[in-house]
């Protein structure tokens, strides 16, 4: 919720004949802030195969800015993936952070993505930043957010941004009572967030690999 500002505005002073000032706090208005909404991500793994998708729409106010962003990305020679929820240019900053982060440990996904969240709940800059990660590699599947969490999910799925409880749910569903690939269980997944959820749009992009689980 957005605060007023105070400021101090120099008023002339009613009884004084030297033209004396004196200073008055004046409430002044809220600052509106224009909420950007961005997305729905979720990964699968199923089958010995994992995958990571999301929705192409990003939302600013009342307006949809642009319906084909992709928020996938392959990083370390195709090693890893990344989605991201949240700011847009916040999350391409904490991309670049987390694979340097990968860089210096590499093989081992959690104390990369562990340094990460550490850095970003410590740092002043960094703890502005608006977004929240899925990554995932042959082995681990990780939540990281912004509060210093990093989160391995039991059942091999993970969702976050405006619709991610939708496509969780979804998933869920089509795990248990379908024979679908991890890939389909995400398109469908994303697919029926997009029908629930009005920051989401049918714009998806599902990647995939194996799995060692």
């Amino acid at each position: 919720m957005a605060e007023a500002r105070n400021e101090l505005v120099n008023l002339p002073h009613e009884n004084s004949k030297y033209q004396a000032h004196s200073t008055k706090r004046i409430l002044m208005p809220p600052t509106q802030r224009v909420e950007t909404h961005s997305t729905t991500i979720l990964s699968v793994r199923h089958r010995g195969q994992v995958a990571l998708g999301g929705d192409g729409q990003v939302t600013y106010g009342t307006a949809i800015l642009k319906a084909d962003t992709r928020k996938i990305r392959w990083i370390l020679d195709k090693k890893m993936l990344v989605g991201f929820a949240g700011s847009t240019a916040d999350a391409f900053s904490l991309l670049e952070r987390f694979e340097a982060k990968a860089k210096n440990f590499p093989g081992n996904l959690p104390r990369a993505a562990t340094e990460l969240a550490r850095d970003w709940r410590n740092d002043r800059i960094l703890r502005k930043l608006e977004a929240m990660m899925i990554v995932v590699d042959a082995e681990h599947s990780l939540l990281v957010t912004g509060q210093g969490d990093v989160v391995q999910p039991t059942d091999g799925i993970l969702g976050i941004g405006s619709g991610g409880n939708y496509a969780i749910a979804a998933a869920r569903g089509l795990i248990r009572h379908s024979t679908m690939s991890a890939a389909e269980i995400v398109r469908e997944s994303l697919k029926i967030a997009s029908e629930i959820d009005i920051y989401t749009n049918e714009n998806i992009v599902v990647e995939e690999f194996e799995c060692a689980t």
